[in-house]
């Protein structure tokens, strides 16, 4: 039987913990009306039960609630020695969504795949430079360490671990079970841009409210640059470490974001939202659109805009 122990962490998400509960008891149920005895033996614990748990065979980290996610690791660091503890002793560790964040933190991330929450990886690239991020991937699995991305992503990791030690036939009844598309490959498409602005760089600040504001007509960001009294050198290291991001990256986003609004809500076509946020030719927009939501502009409406023409609106999207 398998000793599985989902840490309780303070700040953890309700939906995610029952998420894995349901899920893996799901999974025990399966083989007791097989005749046979459950394959898990599932236990919660939070930071007061670890001495009890001296070594576990598979161990989960839901994600967090708080939207504050450096506050949430620092309220569960009397985990982290434990976490590391345990992997050394040879036990493979999996975080769900922002679950991410707590197991980043003890440094086994370091040098190694990992993802979480596609609008959290910002925040996470900041906090955690030396972590191989790939925010477009699902799931993640290097040297007995998975991640997963965002919410329902967090099933298909779930999914992964169940093929893993009960085999790929009890993969595919969970997955009937819980309505799971097995095939996704990556969760770029689910995220909008959520750039770090809770920053002390007045510098970097104005120049991301210029982008936001002027996305459309800004020709390159030399010319932003010019405008301030910082060489370019020292400018674009100064932006990527408040950001998490470099100029030209942050105005591709904010670029591709406001395409992605367009798309959903307006009838305009593929040639008008192309020109209004900046582009002029749609071979690189297409590309551009497709390399940072996985998605061409195409298959983006064809999937999100609103379906009724009288919801669509000609107004175009401001810039928050």
């Amino acid at each position: 039987m398998i000793k599985l122990i989902v840490l309780n962490t303070c700040q953890v998400r309700p939906l995610s913990m029952a998420a894995i509960l349901d899920v893996f008891n799901s999974v025990n149920q399966q083989y007791q009306h097989k005749g046979l005895p459950p394959f898990f033996h599932i236990e919660v614990a939070g930071a007061g039960d670890l001495p009890l748990v001296p070594k576990a065979d598979l161990v989960f980290i839901p994600a967090f609630l708080s939207g504050d996610l450096g506050a949430a690791v620092s309220e569960n660091r009397e985990f982290i020695s434990w976490i590391v503890a345990q992997y050394q002793l040879g036990v493979p560790i999996a975080s769900f969504c922002t679950g991410a964040f707590l197991l980043a933190a003890t440094g086994l991330l370091n040098g190694k795949r990992a993802t979480t929450h596609v609008m959290a990886a910002p925040v996470f690239k900041k906090l955690f430079p030396h972590v191989l991020l790939q925010p477009e991937a699902v799931v993640t699995h290097d040297a007995g360490l998975y991640t997963s991305g965002g919410a329902t992503s967090s099933f298909h990791l779930m999914l992964y671990l169940l093929e893993k030690y009960c085999g790929r036939s009890m993969a595919i009844e969970m997955a009937k079970m819980f309505s799971i598309d097995m095939d996704r490959q990556q969760q770029l498409h689910f995220a909008g841009f959520s750039p770090i602005r809770n920053h002390s760089d007045s510098v970097v600040k104005n120049i991301q409210e210029q982008m936001e504001k002027r996305y459309m007509d800004i020709t390159t960001v030399d010319a932003l640059v010019r405008e301030i009294p910082v060489s370019q050198r020292n400018f674009v290291r100064r932006f990527k470490q408040a950001t998490g991001v470099t100029p030209i990256d942050y105005l591709q986003q904010t670029r591709i974001e406001a395409a992605r609004q367009l798309l959903e809500h307006t009838d305009l076509s593929m040639m008008e939202i192309m020109c209004h946020v900046g582009y002029g030719d749609m071979k690189s927009f297409r590309n551009l659109f497709l390399r940072i939501t996985g998605l061409t502009p195409k298959a983006y409406r064809e999937k999100y805009a609103l379906a009724a023409g009288r919801f669509f609106t000609h107004h175009l999207p401001v810039m928050n």
